[in-house]
């Protein structure tokens, strides 16, 4: 099947507003990642759904916040390497005591329909805020959603730990879904329009 060339630009054109609104949240998004930065004073980094700014002064490496700034101690505040491995480590710790966290609280939800509790991992994902592989009784979370708010990171737990019940997208799926979260709907587009990823 062929598309003809006039037909593709009639729907860029009608969808240009939209398709231009995306990439510009894509981009606010992507300048909020550790993986954008140069690790210098002022930098703004999102963690858990709040904006902090980045002091960087030299001394004993390590790295403390009061909630508004993130002060990173190292060495040499010239060594941007250096810099983003360490706070790197630092967010990385913050985002798995928080989703960890929140597994253990809602685990007793399924707990009674007789889940054990699963390995719980972490990794970068390209396209999906998380993923549950029920034989191997794993919940993968990914990185990327260390920015979010943790309501919206509360969704992907709930979400990921129902696919253990129906390992699928079902209509039992979402009901079941609704009965732990009625208000995910909402939680999920909130990660969408920030976002873009879909949850597994």
């Amino acid at each position: 099947m062929t598309v003809e060339i006039q037909v593709i630009e009639e729907f860029l054109l009608e969808k240009a507003e939209f398709i231009l609104a995306s990439l510009g949240r894509y981009e606010e998004q992507r300048q909020l990642l550790p993986s954008s930065k140069q690790y210098i004073d002022g930098e703004t980094f999102a963690v858990l759904g709040h904006e902090m700014r980045l002091r960087v002064v030299k001394g004993k490496i390590g790295v403390s916040s009061d909630g508004s700034y993130i002060t990173l101690s190292v060495r040499d505040p010239a060594d941007r390497d250096q810099k983003e491995k360490i706070l790197t480590k630092w967010l990385h710790g913050i985002y798995e005591n928080t989703v960890r966290s929140l597994c253990e609280n809602v685990y007793p939800k399924f707990r009674k329909y007789g889940v054990e509790f699963p390995t719980i991992r972490f990794r970068n994902m390209v396209s999906r805020w998380g993923s549950c592989q029920p034989k191997r009784k794993l919940l993968t979370f990914n990185y990327a959603l260390l920015g979010a708010p943790v309501s919206c990171i509360e969704y992907v737990v709930i979400h990921e730990f129902t696919h253990f019940l129906y390992p699928n997208h079902s209509k039992q799926f979402y009901l079941q879904l609704s009965m732990f979260m009625p208000d995910w709907r909402e939680r999920k587009a909130m990660l969408e329009n920030q976002y873009g990823l879909i949850s597994e």
